[in-house]
């Protein structure tokens, strides 16, 4: 070590990394299948919609299940699926955008604007986080 007893070795820091990556990949496929749980039983934490069913089932679904296949892509550590994680998590908050847009995704009551809200931001930085840390995967 260089004299500085509370810096981090790069062997230490390197250790770190698995364990980031294992939290954010966690969250990623928790947040996902809360998302198609939310999609079947149309409430979450207070957070309901009363749209057609067919409809906002079958969107809800579909996003929350990119959102889950992008976590396990961080899993693998390699670059390619960090690549492909990230172009996941983007079409899941452009695809959260547009369904708030159509009239799909509620937003007539505070809860639900700001869980609509908060849940695309959390996309939004894990997206940015997996790319910021892209060069830590392995090729």
């Amino acid at each position: 070590m260089s004299g500085n007893s509370s810096a981090m070795t790069d062997q230490e820091k390197h250790r770190l990394r698995p364990y980031r990556f294992l939290i954010v990949s966690a969250l990623m496929i928790i947040f996902g299948l809360a998302e198609i749980s939310t999609a079947y039983s149309r409430s979450f934490f207070g957070i309901s919609a009363q749209q057609a069913p067919t409809i906002f089932t079958f969107s809800g679904a579909v996003i929350g299940a990119l959102y889950a296949v992008a976590g396990l892509f961080v899993l693998t550590m390699k670059k390619w699926a960090a690549t492909l994680a990230i172009g996941l998590l983007l079409v899941v908050i452009v695809g959260r955008i547009l369904l708030v847009a159509a009239g799909i995704y509620p937003v007539n009551t505070f809860e639900n604007a700001f869980g609509i809200i908060l849940g695309t931001a959390i996309a939004a930085v894990f997206a940015i986080y997996i790319g910021l840390k892209r060069n830590s995967f392995r090729p």
